[in-house]
């Protein structure tokens, strides 16, 4: 009798703590349930406060490209993307969808222009200089982040255009492929010398003499790299200065 009745006391202890671990396990599932629905409305204030300052300052964001990145980033804390469509909510209130679209276009006509002489490389300096020339205006509005934005908005064409960097440059490529890093180190390098360089160069960084010809010749087979053969030098024509 007496181990029955331990046996009885221990099952009932157990028991009791099953219930304690249920009611704790709910407790913070009410609790975690409180603090998902208090965040969500939160984000909805967030995010019609938004529309109100989108409303007063439309034409600012339209015209002012550092007050659009500005806003770009405000967007983006509360996961609301403006360019999500061209026909969206956010592009009919701002007209910003169609601007980056619209900008888009006009990048891939610049790039397809200038690709028989820099091989599908151009800064994104050259590139914000020329943008809107061949309409005989010249787009002051546009920044290089402006560019970023539309660039990725040209993914649905697939992989040919990307920013890549070169030093302290910024390149668009708007050729298919991806660059190896040997080719954006070459890049780098010529990018410190105006878009020069120089087999000695390559070779100050212990490059082989392999590694050294396989790299150049696929930057020439591009089209992205000259070469100056009574000189023996190498130039990169997107970065000449």
């Amino acid at each position: 009798a007496v181990v029955s009745t331990q046996s009885t006391g221990g099952i009932g202890a157990v028991k009791k703590q099953h219930a304690a671990r249920a009611k704790l396990t709910q407790k913070g599932t009410e609790i975690a349930e409180l603090q998902l629905q208090q965040v969500s409305e939160q984000m909805e204030v967030f995010k019609s406060q938004l529309e109100e300052f989108a409303m007063k300052y439309k034409s600012e964001i339209k015209k002012n490209p550092e007050f659009r990145a500005h806003f770009q980033v405000m967007c983006s804390k509360i996961g609301v993307d403006p360019l999500a469509s061209s026909k969206g909510f956010w592009a009919q209130l701002l007209g910003v969808g169609d601007f980056y679209y619209e900008l888009g276009v006009q990048i891939v006509e610049v790039c397809l222009a200038t690709r028989p002489t820099n091989g599908g490389l151009i800064t994104v300096e050259e590139l914000c200089a020329k943008l809107g020339k061949s309409s005989g205006k010249t787009r002051k509005d546009v920044q290089s982040d402006d560019i970023g934005r539309a660039i990725a908005k040209l993914s649905v064409l697939g992989d040919g255009f990307k920013i890549v960097k070169a030093g302290k440059q910024q390149l668009v490529q708007s050729v298919p492929g991806e660059l190896s890093m040997d080719h954006t180190t070459a890049l780098d390098v010529a990018s410190k010398y105006g878009g020069q360089l120089t087999i000695e160069e390559l070779e100050r960084m212990g490059w082989p003499e392999l590694r050294i010809k396989s790299t150049l010749d696929n930057l020439l087979d591009q089209s992205m790299l000259w070469v100056d053969e009574v000189n023996s030098t190498y130039w990169v024509p997107a970065l000449f200065k």
